[in-house]
């Protein structure tokens, strides 16, 4: 009887300590895939590939628009439109002169505004300007004609003396015959003592 119990426990026993085995080694596998090593390999992959790409990346949208850049400036001819906007911007820029009455002399405020007119004309292209003389209706046609010849080349010759080669500029009269303002009045015939100044094509 005693023989008995004496096997009976030891079996018991060596089922108890197989089982506690077998407890541990079902831990230790559910541990294994929170190794530090599974978890950190597949973040490591992508920031080493990352860079790449965006080099990459880089390097294709800057091909793009060096491409795109080269398409427009064959598309825009530069030279002509730069012609055109350089004759518009000197035929809005450039100013009338006035002149005091029977007279060709140049006031200092129609210096001041030649001045500026000489600085635009070097700026902008190599176009030809014409100088136009004109005068107020009183005196007769052929004194009006002289007067405002005088007139244009007075405002030729002063730019010349700006630095505004010869060769581009012309003078022409009109007289009495393209006044501006039609009124009889000093005020009037102050707006047609004038030089214009037109750009030739």
């Amino acid at each position: 009887m005693e023989r008995r119990t004496l096997v009976l426990l030891m079996a018991v026993s060596c089922g108890a300590f197989l089982a506690g085995g077998c407890a541990k080694n079902e831990v230790t596998k559910k541990d294994e895939p929170m190794a530090p090593s599974a978890v950190v390999a597949p973040t490591v992959q992508p920031k080493q590939v990352q860079p790449k790409q965006e080099a990459d990346q880089k390097q294709e949208a800057g091909q793009k628009s060096v491409v795109a850049k080269g398409v427009k400036e064959a598309a825009t001819p530069t030279a002509a439109v730069t012609g055109t906007d350089q004759a518009g911007e000197l035929k809005n820029g450039l100013q009338n002169v006035y002149f005091n009455f029977d007279s060709a002399g140049l006031s200092e405020q129609a210096r001041n505004v030649l001045v500026k007119d000489a600085d635009l004309i070097k700026k902008i292209g190599k176009s030809k300007i014409r100088v136009e003389g004109n005068c107020d209706e009183r005196g007769s046609d052929d004194y009006n004609l002289a007067l405002g010849e005088k007139r244009a080349k007075e405002a030729a010759q002063y730019l010349t003396n700006l630095g505004i080669p010869a060769e581009r500029l012309t003078v022409i009269s009109y007289g009495k015959e393209k006044p501006v303002a039609t009124g009889h009045d000093e005020a009037s015939w102050a707006k047609n003592r004038r030089d214009e100044f037109v750009v030739l094509p």
